[in-house]
């Protein structure tokens, strides 16, 4: 039987440069022999992409915070059974570009949900299944909105005010204090290549078969 898979996640507010450091990991880790998939969230599997669409859509500005939570761990709960956690028994190691950290961020901290309404769908969504390794890149909010916003039009969330962004990043920052064994956080207002360096060293770290 092969040994199971490892879970890697990416984690961060808008502009903090977490998705531009995935596929350079993948492609380190498949240079030691492992396989690797990437992945996202929302999203990450059809139906998980199109309740994505919906997240996203600045026509859906104004959504209830509750619809939006249930909509983010619907998709959620239908990548994990498509793909995390077929990859993860298969022995793949699994990239995913944000996960649940997010929606404590986001939905918890940005919209002011109730934490512990976010803890029981994530036991419902979720059972006994947590990243291995959780990646947070940091950088101050108003740099990061500066760098999201000049590349493309914004989306929903991008388009939210930076206080929504400072409460984020705290509740980011709160939660890899509180599990320093499963967090890493990274500066990413320095050089691409020091970041990418810090993840290495980060993932090498988790696992001998990375040694």
């Amino acid at each position: 039987m092969s040994q199971r898979g490892r879970l890697i996640t990416f984690e961060g507010i808008e502009g903090a440069g977490k998705s531009s450091q995935i596929a350079p990991l993948a492609d380190w880790l498949r240079a030691r022999g492992l396989t690797v998939i990437t992945t996202r969230e929302p999203g990450g599997s059809p139906i998980a992409e199109r309740i994505r669409a919906l997240l996203l859509d600045r026509a859906n500005t104004g959504m209830d915070g509750t619809a939006e939570l249930l909509l983010v761990f619907a998709a959620r709960a239908e990548h994990l059974a498509q793909v995390i956690t077929p990859a993860l028994t298969a022995g793949t190691w699994v990239l995913c570009d944000r996960f649940t950290d997010a929606t404590y961020a986001y939905q918890g901290g940005g919209r002011g949900i109730d934490p512990s309404r976010i803890a029981v769908l994530e036991d419902l969504v979720q059972g006994a299944l947590r990243p291995d390794l959780t990646l947070v890149f940091d950088l101050p909010p108003a740099l990061g909105l500066a760098r999201a916003r000049g590349r493309s039009e914004p989306d929903r969330f991008e388009a939210e005010r930076l206080s929504f962004f400072d409460t984020a990043r705290a509740v980011y920052l709160s939660r890899a204090a509180a599990d320093p064994g499963r967090y890493r956080v990274l500066d990413t207002t320095r050089p691409f290549g020091e970041v990418s360096a810090a993840v290495t060293r980060s993932v090498a770290a988790l696992d001998e078969r990375c040694a």
